[in-house]
Parts: structure tokens; sequence; C-alpha cells
């Protein structure tokens, strides 16, 4: 079997593998063969793939000569148009929210494997990029956050007086969550955060963090792990304590999303107009519509003071390590459906794979996406 890594598209500078991964997967019994220029923004030279066993192809070719293709980002229905029936597409697609691109390799006999759709099993931590792309942008975003803001991370006692700490604020204490968490505390910050889980209290304690509790939450997250839904009256709540903390606030990350939906809006513009001038919002929520109200997606903006940054691809901004996080899931996923022979077997009698398969043989095969 051919497997094809193709270049990242939108200005993405992640590749899907390194040539550490290469050399794993040739002792798959499989061919690679990768784009050309594909790892160059990740620093990856063409010569290193082959030096692991890759041929560097272009585009065009990879898409004709490889059964299975592997890309980051999702692709397009356009990309899909150009392929034969039979081909297998291996991605984040997020199928949730990409139904027209679901729709369309079915009928194109497009079989389409969505990483994004692993359970968060124990058994699927060692594929979860997920959550390995969100330490990387829980990480990034207090960087980002402590290069705009006007005033120190720590406390400092110097004889021009005392400085006092930055005070933090994380809403949503998932993965990204709590490396944020993580990192502010590392800077010197004093951290605060919220989650409608209360089952994190411990985590976001461990870290150093002070976890806000709103009274009345329901069983707040569903069997994958993800928040749910809450009563309008735990909503009402949750706002005034958001705005209460938000406005003692130097520092707001903002990480809350519920897959396939809009992102909940957490923190509204007449909270952000009476937070401190020189404050920073960061929010990684800005694809799907952001936490803040005031969010525009992959924008800094300036508004009456306060920075608001809307970024949810931090990931592409530290190439190495991410493509190195992602690979490492992808080959232990690969190991799944990748028999001896180094040929395709999907086994839908293994959960993971059931799960993380969208379209096979022209039907729409998964059941979280049907429902």
């Amino acid at each position: 079997m051919k497997i094809g890594i193709l270049k990242e598209n939108n200005g993405d500078k992640r590749v899907a593998v390194l040539p550490a991964n290469v050399e794993t997967l040739r002792k798959m019994q499989v061919t690679v063969l990768v784009e050309q220029g594909a790892g160059w923004q990740a620093y990856i030279a063409d010569r290193y793939y082959q030096e692991a066993g890759a041929e560097i192809r272009q585009a065009e070719k990879i898409r004709q000569e490889a059964d299975l293709l592997i890309r980051i980002n999702p692709f397009t229905r356009e990309e899909l148009q150009q392929l034969g029936e039979g081909k297998v597409l291996l991605s984040l697609i997020n199928p949730l929210s990409n139904k027209q691109v679901v729709e369309g390799a079915a009928r194109q006999g497009v079989t389409t494997i969505s990483l994004d759709m692993i359970p968060r099993s124990t058994r699927a931590q060692a594929m979860d990029v997920l959550s390995s792309m969100a330490t990387t942008a829980g990480y990034k975003a207090v960087l980002e956050a402590a290069n705009n803001l006007p005033s120190f991370f720590p406390m400092f006692m110097t004889a021009a007086g005392t400085i006092r700490p930055a005070k933090v604020l994380v809403l949503g204490a998932g993965v990204a969550g709590l490396q944020a968490i993580a990192t502010a505390r590392k800077l010197g910050g004093v951290v605060e955060a919220f989650d409608v889980r209360t089952a994190v209290k411990e985590e976001v304690e461990s870290l150093g963090g002070k976890f806000i509790e709103v009274e009345g939450a329901a069983d707040a997250q569903d069997s994958s792990g993800y928040a749910t839904e809450q009563s309008d009256d735990y909503k009402r709540k949750q706002q005034q304590l958001i705005h209460d903390h938000a406005l003692k606030s130097d520092v707001i990350i903002t990480t809350a999303q519920i897959p396939g939906k809009k992102a909940p809006l957490l923190l509204k513009k007449e909270t952000v107009e009476q937070m401190r001038a020189g404050s920073v919002v960061v929010d990684l929520a800005a694809a799907s519509g952001g936490n803040c109200e005031l969010t525009e997606n992959s924008r800094i903006i300036n508004h009456q003071g306060i920075t608001i940054i809307g970024n949810s691809n931090y990931p592409s901004e530290l190439p190495a390590d991410a493509s190195k996080m992602f690979g490492n899931n992808l080959v232990n996923f690969l190991k799944l459906i990748i028999d001896s022979q180094g040929n395709m077997n999907l086994n839908f009698d293994d959960d993971i794979v059931k799960n993380a398969t969208i379209t096979h043989n022209h039907d729409i095969i998964n059941d979280r996406f049907k429902s």
C-alpha cells in the first residue's frame, strides 16, 4: 500500500508526519510518498524524508498513486472531486461542521477517516490528536497574552516597590485550559479557572489554580468528556460569576467548545468594556464563533483598550513539536488499520476505527454524524 503525505493548506506550518514516523511506516511494509516541500515550514527539508525512505512527489502524482492520503487540515469539496473512487482520506475533517464535505465524499465513493472523532478512551489516548494540539494551544495562548500584556506576569519585589502578579482567568478546563493554567502558573500568574464540569476541579487545583464553582450544575459532561448544555438558571448564575471575575483579571484565556455547535458565549461585550484597560483576551474558540462576543477569527483587535486575540490555530505556530506530536498519534492509529503485510484493513469491530471512519463504500457509516 502507498501512503501519501500532502502539504498543509491555508498557510498551516505543520506537517502530518516527520522522518522518524516515515521510518516506522516503512517497517510496517508500506511505501511513503511525501509532497515536495511538505515539511519546509516545520524545518524539515525533503532530503531528510528521503534519507528515512520516503519518495518525494508533486501533489498531483501523490493523489494519483497513493491509496491513503493524509493531511492535518480537512480536504475541500473541490479536492474530493479530483479523486477516484476507492481512495481513503485521513485528516481532521471536523465532520459535524463539514456536512457537505462528508456527503460529497460518500457520493464520490471515497472513504474518509477523521482523527478528531476518535473516542476519548484510555485505549485511544496514544492516538488523541485533539489533546496533543490542545496542549500546544494552551501553552502558546499564555505566551501570546504575556507578550501583549503591558505589565509583568510574576510578582517582583524591587527597590522601586512591589510589582503585583498578573491575574489570569481561564474559561474551560479541558486539555487546552489545563495547559494554560500550568503555563500561567509557571510564569508567576495568579490563576482562576471556570468549567461547567465540576469533575475537573481537582485537576485545576493540582496545577495551582483556583476553581470557580457555580451552584446548581447538572451532570455537565457527556460520555466523550465534552461539556453539555445547562439550564437557563445555571447560565444566568454562570454569566454573573464570569462577569465578576473578569473585571478583576488582567488576562482571560477562553477555550470552551462543543463539537458540531457554535462556541458558547461566555464573555459579553459589556463585560469586556468594564475590564481594566490593557487587559488581554485570548480566544481559542475563535474559529467556531468565539467565547468572547467581540472576537474576530484570525485577528488581533483593540476594543476600548482591551486586546482581543482570536486564534484557533496556535499549533501551527509551534510546527516542530506540534508535528511531532501529531505524527506520533497518527502512526499509533495507522497501526490499527494496516495489517502485517502493509495492506489496509478497516476493522469496524474495533470501536476506535468505527468511530473515526465517517464514509465508506458510498455510505455515511458514522453513527455520531448520522444522529
